[in-house]
């Protein structure tokens, strides 16, 4: 066993204290000490700490060399060997992060800075146990008082709840008492956030200003790495992408930035690092981790290879473009996306699901996630089951969803309507005709043009009367009504695994009579021509040929809440636990389209609980009911991914969701999340 060997500037141990294995027993904890033990996470230097409730004693680990506190206490404390762990896994995590009366107590101590009222830099400490753990209130007390004694009286020391259940724990205790700090709140306004990880080596382009980028957008190529404020969903397809204004994960550029393999995140400071670097227009290694931002300058010009999407190609089946009839999307399944395109298909596969009960949702949970062989035992507790048999446990996964969730009513027009509406017009089938001979012939001069004419043409070429007949009378009842319509695309070139499409063509929200109603969908019909959407489908080999446009046609259904989640945390590919979320009042598009700051949410689908990241343009978090129910929409997602991800499952899922002014979760889009 290794000594630990101490700086000149730390006292020697204490009597009292044993070195150890680079952990320290038993010590008091200094500043020096702090930064002699502790590494770096998401830049803040943090150390792992254990109190011994039997012992009255707490150890302080050396990250490096302990990265887990229940192989510590198991193998260093309680003399058990790493098998003996692995076996009971679960059973002893539940022993330290859930038993009442539990010995030990885990925590990590993290350093931050901050600024006080007179502008000085404020040091202080700050304890928080790990998101899973379901310490009481008193139990918090007692954790933050134990460590505050032991820790320099100079230090301050705030305590942090994990998860919402601390937080509600904590609301029945004195702040003066147990001084918190809540995580939105540490970590809302960081310098630097991950928001796709990855890595680039390109020539920086910095844009004040939309306008800006619009000017110089023609010259950026695939080498460029674009930061601006916040950039534009029409960005171009390049190496990487800074924003130097707050964003979220599940914003349309970051999906974008997802699907295309590129590195994203927020660089607050960008404009002291370009100037400091003299990086604008140089070229640099742009690196995005969980824990770690980098841009570096390189001194001369890099040779390079054609990043992977050059080569990447996705094939499409043929679509299918005889007759079809206009169908209730609840009588569509996934295998129509060749006649109906992939978002209908999708909910018309989730009606399947909510209403046949036969799916099984619990596959991803069954995958072995070493040491332990399955989830099983984790969706069970989650589903307040006492040691269900493999059919108990998928019935009742299958009735939770059906119970949570509720799938959009409406009807989805066949792509047989937009090809009888294009041989409708000479005109249209002539510009068509141009524009697969400059795909062909890689004009790109004369591509934009082209895409501009032909999508004022759709919007002006008149409907033929009987494919007019067909979509009027699918939704003779709500224009009867003079009720608002929603007109969503359905394309077969979106919602695809390694093309999401995510914001590339339109929706129309506020639609009332059939004038607005055919209106609506020549513009939905349009959208497929645009000149965003035909470059970044040309780009990876999809053919014009084989693209085509379904149309959904729904009811507006007023929300009061509404969102975005996606069964992974974008910014830690590895973990199979959580679910991200965003959310506001009323729309997703408010989320997806950036027209605000969403709230942020984590929520464990394992261990169960769940956190506050953020809470974007409001200024307090949901109330605990509404908390608790998106904890049990979380859950029905990753449930719903079993299905929507066979076989391999551990693809996950982007939802888009509503909680409708009736109180119900309803799902309006399902698809894919890029990786």
């Amino acid at each position: 066993m290794s000594v630990l060997s101490l700086p000149a500037d730390v006292a020697e141990p204490a009597a009292d204290r044993t070195v150890v294995d680079r952990t320290v027993v038993g010590a008091n904890l200094s500043l020096p000490l702090f930064r002699t033990l502790s590494g770096v996470l998401a830049g803040h230097s943090y150390l792992k700490v254990v109190v011994d409730r039997a012992e009255d004693t707490w150890h302080l680990l050396d990250t490096a060399a302990h990265p887990f506190h229940v192989n510590y206490i198991a193998t260093r404390v309680l003399g058990m060997d790493v098998a003996e762990l692995d076996a009971a896994l679960d059973e002893f995590n539940a022993s330290v992060y859930m038993d009442p009366g539990r010995r030990f107590l885990l925590g990590v101590l993290s350093l931050h800075t901050d600024e006080d009222a007179e502008g000085r830099e404020r040091t202080f400490l700050v304890l928080e146990t790990t998101e899973a753990d379901t310490m009481r209130g008193e139990l918090l007390e007692f954790f933050y008082g134990f460590v505050r004694e032991r820790v320099d009286g100079r230090l301050p020391l705030l305590l942090k709840p994990a998860n919402h259940g601390q937080e509600e724990e904590l609301a029945a205790v004195s702040e003066q008492r147990v001084p918190r700090v809540l995580g939105h709140e540490l970590f809302g306004s960081r310098t630097r956030t991950p928001l796709n990880p990855g890595d680039a080596t390109g020539r920086l382009r910095r844009f004040r200003t939309v306008e800006e980028y619009e000017a110089a957008a023609d010259e950026l190529g695939w080498a460029d790495i674009v930061a601006m404020p916040c950039l534009p969903d029409a960005v171009r397809r390049v190496a990487g992408f800074i924003n130097t204004a707050p964003i979220t994960p599940l914003s349309h550029t970051n999906v974008l930035a997802s699907g295309w393999g590129i590195p994203n995140a927020i660089v607050r400071d960008l404009d002291q690092l370009v100037e400091k670097g003299g990086l604008d227009g140089a070229w640099v290694r742009y690196r995005v981790r969980a824990d770690a931002i980098t841009l570096e300058r390189l001194d001369e010009a890099p040779e390079l290879r054609a990043p992977a999407w050059h080569q990447q190609r996705i094939r499409l089946e043929p679509p299918l473009l005889e007759d079809a009839p206009v169908l209730a999307l609840h009588r569509l399944r996934a295998a129509d996306r060749d006649r109906y395109g992939t978002k209908a298909a999708n909910l018309g596969e989730l009606h399947h699901v909510l209403d046949s009960r036969t799916a099984d949702l619990t596959a991803f949970y069954g995958r072995p996630r070493p040491p332990r062989e399955n989830l099983y035992g984790h969706l069970a507790a989650r589903l307040d089951l006492h040691a269900p048999s493999a059919v108990e446990l998928r019935a009742a996964a299958a009735d939770f969803v059906a119970r949570t969730v509720e799938a959009p009513e409406g009807v989805a027009l066949p792509f047989s309507l937009l090809q009888r509406f294009l041989t409708s017009s000479p005109a249209l089938q002539q510009g068509i005709g141009k524009l697969k001979m400059a795909l062909e012939l890689d004009a790109d001069d004369v591509l934009d043009p082209l895409c501009l004419q032909l999508q004022h043409l759709i919007r002006q070429t008149p409907v033929p009367d009987s494919v007019a007949g067909e979509i009027t009378r699918s939704c003779r009842a709500p224009l009867a009504a003079g009720g608002r319509l929603v007109v969503r695309s359905s394309s077969n070139a979106e919602d695809l695994p390694g093309f999401s499409a995510a914001g590339v063509y339109d929706s129309v929200t506020a639609v009332r009579g059939t004038a607005e109603l055919l209106d609506a969908v020549r513009q939905v019909w349009a959208s497929l021509l645009s000149p965003r959407s035909v470059r970044l489908r040309h780009q990876v080999g999809i053919s014009l040929d084989d693209t085509y446009m379904g149309v959904i046609i729904q009811e507006y259904v007023p929300a009061a809440l509404g969102g975005v989640l996606v069964t992974c945390d974008p910014t830690r590919r590895e973990d199979f636990r959580n679910v991200y979320l965003n959310c506001s009042p009323g729309s997703p598009e408010q989320v997806v389209e950036g027209e605000v700051l969403p709230q942020q949410y984590l929520y464990n689908t394992v261990e169960g609980g769940g956190r506050t990241v953020a809470l974007g343009s409001w200024s307090e978090g949901l109330p605990a009911a509404t908390r608790a129910r998106l904890a049990d929409l979380s859950l029905t997602g990753r449930l719903l991914q079993s299905h929507f991800s066979a076989p391999e499952v551990d693809g996950p899922l982007d939802i888009e969701w509503l909680l409708t002014d009736q109180g119900g979760f309803r799902l309006v889009q399902i698809r894919p999340y890029a990786l």
